[in-house]
């Protein structure tokens, strides 16, 4: 267990699936522990190695700090809902789901605030819709097209066997997939990149199983579907 609060902690301060697309949102998640034997190994492992909170809070701070919708407390971020509600998110030390929070922005187009959600060996953005406060997790941050109208994420992760990429558009309570896909990530990242409001890219440079490929996918907009076609790179 001490090894996985060392790991868990280290992730933190590196930026990098599934995606629940289609919700419309979920309430935030209760931490509470299962057992007093969890609630012991952690008081036993924060009284040897104190986690690094302070600095990933300070580090949060400066991207928050002139936002009057957002506040940290120690181990609780408050984020404000329309209405005059709040969205409470908690850190949760507990157990092999253990999990915490770092704010990153707040995103106008999909009128989101983002937050990266880390957990052991893992991690995700969650967004919480300002107008609804309920929460949609995505595996990647979104890359949003040219007219703001959808947003991509893409996202390689050899470790929890991600290959994902889905293209989505807000909706009057979440966000709405058009399409839900995987890239030839390969044993390297792929890079996304919008060449118009219709048209997307992923170019993956370190693909097939000896990561020894270089392909481009070029997702193309007709109607109301994509279209994906795959080129070779030389």
């Amino acid at each position: 267990m001490l090894i996985r609060w060392i790991c868990l902690f280290a992730v933190a301060v590196l930026s990098p699936g599934f995606a629940l697309a289609n919700d419309t949102g979920k309430p935030p998640p209760t931490c509470a522990p299962k057992n007093w034997n969890e609630v012991e190994t952690w008081r036993d492992w924060a009284s040897h190695t104190p986690p690094a909170n302070q600095k990933n809070w300070a580090e949060e701070k400066t991207r928050w700090v002139n936002n009057r919708d957002v506040w940290r407390n120690l181990d609780r971020l408050y984020i404000a809902v329309t209405g005059g509600k709040v969205v409470t998110l908690t850190d949760c030390p507990f157990g092999d789901e253990m999990y915490f929070y770092i704010y990153q922005h707040y995103d106008e187009n999909g009128a989101f605030h983002l937050v990266r959600t880390v957990f052991y060996e893992d991690h995700l953005f969650t967004l919480v819709m300002r107008k609804t406060g309920k929460l949609i997790d995505l595996p990647g941050p979104p890359v949003w097209s040219p007219d703001k109208a959808r947003f991509a994420y893409g996202v390689c992760d050899l470790l929890n066997g991600k290959d994902n990429l889905a293209i989505l558009r807000p909706t009057e309570d979440g966000v709405k997939a058009e399409i839900e896909t995987t890239i030839p990530c390969g044993l390297g990242e792929c890079q996304l990149a919008w060449e118009s409001a219709s048209s997307l890219t992923a170019t993956c440079l370190k693909s097939g199983d000896q990561g020894n490929e270089r392909k481009r996918v070029r997702y193309t907009r007709q109607g109301d579907k994509w279209g994906a076609t795959t080129t070779t790179l030389k």
